[in-house]
């Protein structure tokens, strides 16, 4: 049994539907940690991997670990009729359910089914970056939106002075560069010179959570997987996964 509240609901309201274009179900954990989310697309390209602490909730009360397994576009879906000034109450529903209520003009509430899903771990605790680039969210968001006029697919380079992005068309190209001391690059960590292609179209989704932070983490190697880390202090961490191209160039 479990039975929590929270009065900042844009932690969902901005996180929940941006997973939701990414995986269309995944089980929640509930537990004296806080309520998580790790999870794979079905094409194993991304992983999704959601944390809200406990000092994120006005009443955190869980009696024992639970996995909920929700349908994200249904979740999505509630969340969407809930004001940023709404305070929503999560507990245990009856008939395998999740109850939300939703406390403003009124008392409103919902329930959800409880789906019985297939728990897969994925090994991204085994991943390591030869890279490290903290800069601000809408810096990375112009560049991705730059390679979207250029591609479908966007080049990081990283170096001990450097930090690009990149596209490449047949006859177009688009390229955005920072060095340490420009404004929006807040922290860069390379040895070496490190490379690596990813898909525009999972990236063009995953951004959409630097409303959820003005500051972003990238690490990522040559050839490698790329982790996003969108993270607020004392409150959440949204982090994505992401599998890379191989090079063309």
């Amino acid at each position: 049994m479990f039975k929590v509240s929270l009065s900042e609901v844009d932690l969902l309201k901005n996180s929940i539907p941006i997973i939701a274009e990414i995986i269309d179900e995944g089980i929640f954990k509930i537990s004296k940690d806080g309520l998580s989310l790790l999870s794979p697309d079905r094409t194993m390209v991304s992983v999704t991997d959601l944390k809200i602490l406990p000092t994120a909730f006005d009443e955190f009360k869980v009696e024992n670990e639970e996995n909920l397994g929700l349908n994200l576009a249904n979740l999505a879906a509630v969340l969407k009729r809930v004001k940023s000034t709404d305070k929503i109450i999560m507990e245990s529903g009856k008939e395998n359910k999740l109850k939300i209520t939703v406390k403003g003009n009124g008392v409103r509430t919902f329930e959800i089914p409880l789906l019985d899903i297939k728990a897969e771990k994925p090994p991204i605790d085994q991943l390591n970056f030869g890279g490290k680039v903290e800069l601000d969210s809408g810096v990375v968001g112009e560049g991705i939106a730059d390679a979207e006029v250029i591609g479908d697919s966007v080049v990081f380079e990283a170096s001990p002075e450097t930090f690009k992005m990149h596209a490449k068309g047949d006859v177009s190209s688009a390229q955005l560069e920072m060095g340490k001391n420009d404004k929006g690059l807040l922290k860069l960590e390379a040895k070496e010179s490190i490379k690596a292609q990813y898909p525009l179209e999972y990236l063009k989704k995953m951004i959409k959570a630097g409303k959820l932070a003005n500051n972003m983490t990238l690490e990522f190697g040559t050839d490698y997987p790329m982790r996003m880390t969108f993270k607020t202090v004392d409150k959440m961490s949204l982090q994505f996964i992401l599998a890379p191209r191989v090079s063309e160039e």
